[in-house]
Formats: C-alpha cells, sequence, structure tokens
C-alpha cells in the first residue's frame, strides 16, 4: 500500500541496513518481498507481523534468517525490478511474496500485475527459492468482478509456479466481527494488536516450507 494510503535462531535485517549477504552466517534466508503490510507501516519497529515471524522462529528454534526487503507502497513492478538483485545479495532459500496491493489502488492492469508476479517467482525458483505468495483482497466497492478477478491472480500464478499459497493475508482482521478496531486510522492498515493474526495466516503455509 502506499504510504499515503496503503501502501537467536533467527536475524532481523531490514532492506536498508542489510549490506551483506545474509546467508553469509550459513542459516536458510527468508526474505521478505512486500508493501505497506508487511514494512510496518504506522507501527513502531518490531510490532509487525514479519519481525514476529523472527521471535516465532527463534521461539520454535529454528534457524532462518529473515530479511525485509518490503517499501511501502511498492507495486508488483517495483518488486520485479529490485528483485534480481535481491536475489543476488541475500540468496535467499525462501522468498515470501507480499505485492500486488497498490495495483489496484492504482487501478494497473491485471494482467500486468499477474506477469510481475510470475516473472519473480520464476525467478526466484530458477536461484533455488521456495516461494509462498500471500495473496490480498480489494473492498466489495471495487466491484464484484474485479474483486473476483483481483483475487483470482494469487491462486492462478500459485498453481502456474507450484507455489505455496495464503489466499489472504488479512482473513480474520478485515472480516472480524471488530474489524474498524483492527485497523489503524486510515482504514486500510492494520494496527499493531492485528498483526500476531497476520503472521498465523502466514505461518502454516511457512511452515511447511521450513527444514523440520
Amino acid at each position: 500500500m502506499t504510504t499515503a494510503a496503503l501502501g537467536s535462531a533467527g536475524t532481523w535485517t531490514t532492506a536498508a541496513h542489510a549490506q551483506a549477504p545474509a546467508s553469509a552466517a550459513g542459516k536458510p534466508v527468508i526474505l521478505v518481498l512486500g508493501d505497506s503490510l508487511s514494512a510496518e507501516y504506522g507501527l513502531k519497529r518490531g510490532e509487525g507481523w514479519v519481525p514476529l515471524l523472527e521471535k516465532r522462529l527463534a521461539q520454535q528454534k529454528i534457524a532462518a534468517t529473515v530479511v525485509n526487503a518490503s517499501i511501502s507502497g511498492d507495486t508488483s513492478s517495483g518488486g520485479r525490478a529490485r528483485f534480481p538483485s535481491l536475489l543476488t545479495q541475500h540468496k535467499p532459500s525462501l522468498v515470501v511474496l507480499e505485492l500486488g496491493a497498490n495495483d489496484a489502488l492504482r487501478g494497473l492492469p491485471l494482467a500486468d500485475t499477474e506477469s510481475n508476479l510470475l516473472q519473480i517467482t520464476k525467478a526466484a525458483q530458477a536461484a533455488g527459492a521456495k516461494v509462498l505468495i500471500v495473496g490480498i483482497q480489494v473492498p466489495p466497492n471495487y466491484g464484484g468482478d474485479y474483486t473476483r478477478r483481483f483475487e483470482a491472480v494469487f491462486s492462478k500464478v500459485a498453481g502456474a509456479t507450484r507455489s505455496a499459497l495464503v489466499p489472504f493475508l488479512l482473513k480474520g482482521v478485515a472480516d472480524a466481527p471488530d474489524a474498524l478496531s483492527l485497523f489503524q486510522a486510515d482504514r486500510i492498515h492494520p494496527t499493531a494488536a492485528a498483526q500476531p493474526q497476520l503472521l498465523d495466516n502466514v505461518w502454516p503455509e511457512l511452515r511447511k516450507l521450513l527444514p523440520k
């Protein structure tokens, strides 16, 4: 989502501070490529679902390095453009791909979003990384047809590449009875209180891709 709208066993590394390859420590690298939903927009450092993931890995004694390469406002095309250098720098074993929401907000062609996500996924797989695609949904005011076609983009890419899929990152938040209380004042970005639910949505599929 945009900055104006929506945009131990582990080591927490942000894209801005990760200069050396995170794989240098010998641990498998989990690279999160996302937008503001993964970049802690409007939250204090450490409150977002990605740093909570790092804590869960430590608690479960799963050796992995988490690199958060998420940028508020990023689109699928932006992620595609910067992904090659991230692959080279971090050499991830697992890529968590959480992009596409800003494409919808900007009214970008769904075919372009699908193509970008597909190319990112294929590039990751060609480099030997597993991919977890994290889906997002748009509100019904976008129209029923657009809402259905946008939601289908993520499952289509996952199916075409045989990748793991989280259908809806905000499940249990956007559709909760008290949904309004789980969002910041912009009614788009989840609050700190909602972040554990986001992690719980991602974790079951992510855990399957990690070493036993």
